[in-house]
This record gives structure tokens, sequence and C-alpha cells, in this order.
């Protein structure tokens, strides 16, 4: 290690970091989509250290503990739905002008993306790659939330508490009769109440980033298909329903 006192761009790495944009074109706008991406990587690399903590309290009966780490999670979705908004100066004939260097490329690639939603409890989509190979080993963070919701002494079947943890996870009625049992009376369980209001802020912050996605992708390249042969804006919209939490979304219709 350098003697030398320590210094902003050392700390950071600015010197790798600002290196790392390479663009394979002249065009001006290439170095804005390569940063924009670049950027989203790094935050989910934040969101995935931030979901793991938070499962690993919930897993130890620690919920309020883990209110910070998913409080941050929908903060910085917040940030991400946001930089959609710096994308969308870029218009489609400035995209169309680098698109081809893109190659097989595609956002679809992005194994940290999957592995957020892989984390959170949407199995199945995109490329997987190792994080997300070993997330979907693995407990998720609402099926960590189901069992400390069971520790509770709420009744919940084997099928939820022991189930293949790869599979996709399915709604069940003995899950929502028990959160909605939550919500009818939150005094009493408000721990658990304030644990699944974080959870409902994360999966209404992703739906948020998935309806702005599909509006920049549809507003840049229209309706053809997307890089490395994904159908693009079609792909996309199909999406939107998706729900890591679904029980906390339809508990509300019978309350």
């Amino acid at each position: 290690m350098s003697d030398a006192p320590m210094t902003y761009g050392r700390y950071l790495a600015l010197d790798q970091i600002l290196a790392a944009q390479h663009p394979l074109s002249d065009t001006h706008d290439e170095l804005l989509f390569i940063i924009i991406h670049q950027t989203k990587e790094l935050w989910l690399k934040q969101v995935i250290e931030e979901l793991k903590l938070a499962r690993s309290l919930v897993r130890g009966d620690a919920a309020v503990e883990a209110y910070k780490s998913l409080a941050r999670v929908s903060r910085i979705q917040a940030v991400m739905t946001l930089s959609w908004e710096v994308l969308t100066t870029m218009t489609p004939a400035d995209y169309t002008s680098f698109r081809h260097v893109l190659g097989p490329s595609s956002g679809f690639q992005s194994d940290q993306f999957r592995a957020v939603e892989t984390l959170l409890g949407v199995r199945g989509g995109g490329v997987p790659g190792e994080l997300t190979r070993q997330f979907a080993a693995e407990p998720s963070l609402w099926d960590e939330a189901n069992a400390a919701l069971a520790r509770a002494g709420f009744d919940l079947p084997p099928e939820v508490l022991e189930r293949d943890w790869a599979q996709p996870y399915r709604p069940h009625p003995a899950v929502e009769a028990a959160w909605l049992e939550v919500y009818r009376d939150p005094h009493r369980y408000w721990e658990l109440y304030q644990l699944a209001e974080k959870l409902v802020d994360i999966d209404d912050a992703l739906a948020t980033w998935r309806h702005k996605h599909v509006l920049t992708v549809s507003r840049v390249i229209g309706g053809k298909p997307g890089t490395g042969g994904t159908p693009g804006v079609p792909y996309l919209e199909s999406t939107l329903a998706k729900r890591a939490f679904p029980e906390l979304w339809s508990l509300r219709t019978a309350l």
C-alpha cells in the first residue's frame, strides 16, 4: 500500500472508472448511452448488497433492521427511473447512428438485473448468469418474508415454506390470508406490516421503472426489434404486470 496521502481520485479509482468508456463510433451520443448503462450496473450492484442484507435480517427476525436497506433500494430505483429521462434526450436519429456497433449485446443480458429480480422472488426471463443462478438456488426475499410470517404464528402450508426455490413462485391463498390478517390489525403486527409496505414500495418502484423503460424504448426505436434479437417493446410490455410480492397487491381488494 502506498504511503502517499489518500486522494479523492485514488479512493474512488477514478482513473479506472473514467477510462472505462470505449465508444465504438464517432457519434456524440454513444458516450451517453454507455454511461447511462454503466451507472445502472453500479446501482444494481448496490441494490444487490442491500437486498442480501435485508434478506439475511428478515431471516433472523430482525425486520426493523431491514427497513433501512429496503428503503434505500426503493430510493435507488427512483434514481434509476429518472435516468431514462436523460436517455430520452437522445433522438431516434441519434441512436440509429451508432446502434449497429452494439451487435448482439443487449440489456436483456444483464446478470445483475436478473439477479435483483431473482433475489426479490421473480424467477425466469433473460439470460441467467452466475449471480442469477446462485440466487435462484436460494430462498428469495419474499420466501424469507413468508417464513417470518410463519414463525410469527401464521399457518402457512409446506408447499410455501419448503418449495423448490429455483421454480417460479406461485401465489397461494394461505399467504394472502395471512398477510391480510396483518393488514387488518397493523398495530398488533406492526413490524410485519411495515415490512410488507417496504416490499410494496420496491415492487411499485420496479413497475414504474419497467413502465418508463417501455416508453423510452418506444420513443427511441418504436416497434423495431431490440438488440440481441429481443422483440423490443412487445417483450418489455409483457413484463409490466410482473409483481415480486403478488399477495401484497391482491389482498387489498379484500380489505
